[in-house]
């Protein structure tokens, strides 16, 4: 049932090693945009609040599909940005990490304002009584208790994020999902074994990443 693995004609864990890259360059680069996007929610400048909030219900609301087809059609073909990619994979990668960043940033984002939100005000406004300023308030006192309490919250983001990286296949990116396409279509005889493989490869790339972090947030959690 599984001799097409033997062949030697799919690369498997290449295709997963292609997931496991969106995911991470994807993770760090939503978990600082969604950091910046929380900062503006909360800012006491109006016009920043009101940009992260237009941006979040905006983007949160918009096929993640459609997203990354844009940053291929909008920036790529239309503006000629490659974001420095020399090739055709590396631009469909960088802009596929550019789209995953640009949707997930807004998930974290609202993970990271409702654990703003814990943070108790009496906090906020001792530090301001002793002079911080609001980022030094955001920064020193309040964003470091907020992570404390979304560990949880966002391990669940970089589930769905690890998940979401399939969309790429739409821009050529071979990742996991363009190679199951592919195998689909030339295993026909074998279409289950071909879904047990990646489901399995999925699996095992987000079952250990919940039970860290779960156990992360058990052990970090702020106690009030």
């Amino acid at each position: 049932m599984f001799d097409f693995l033997d062949s030697g004609q799919y690369d498997v864990l290449g295709a997963f090693w292609v997931t496991v890259q969106l995911t991470l360059y994807s993770a760090v680069g939503s978990l600082i945009w969604g950091t910046v996007l929380a900062g503006m929610r909360v800012s006491p400048v109006p016009l920043l609040r009101g940009f992260g909030t237009a941006y979040v219900n905006l983007v949160r609301n918009t096929p993640l599909t459609l997203l990354v087809i844009g940053c291929s059609l909008g920036l790529s073909q239309t503006l000629g940005i490659n974001l420095g990619g020399e090739t055709f994979k590396e631009t469909g990668f960088r802009l596929a990490v550019l789209g995953l960043i640009a949707y997930t940033g807004t998930f974290v984002c609202e993970a990271l304002r409702s654990g703003i939100n814990t943070v108790p005000v009496g906090q906020a406004e001792a530090a301001r009584a002793l002079g911080l300023s609001f980022f030094q308030v955001l920064t020193l006192i309040v964003l470091p208790q907020a992570f404390r309490a979304v560990v949880a919250p966002l391990a669940n983001v970089l589930i769905a994020l690890t998940k979401n990286t399939t969309v790429a296949a739409t821009i050529g990116v071979a990742e996991a999902a363009l190679l199951m396409k592919e195998m689909l279509e030339n295993e026909a005889q074998a279409v289950f074994a071909v879904f047990a493989v990646f489901a399995l490869g999925f699996v095992l790339l987000t079952l250990p990443t919940g039970l860290l972090l779960g156990w992360v947030a058990k052990r970090v959690a702020v106690k009030r």
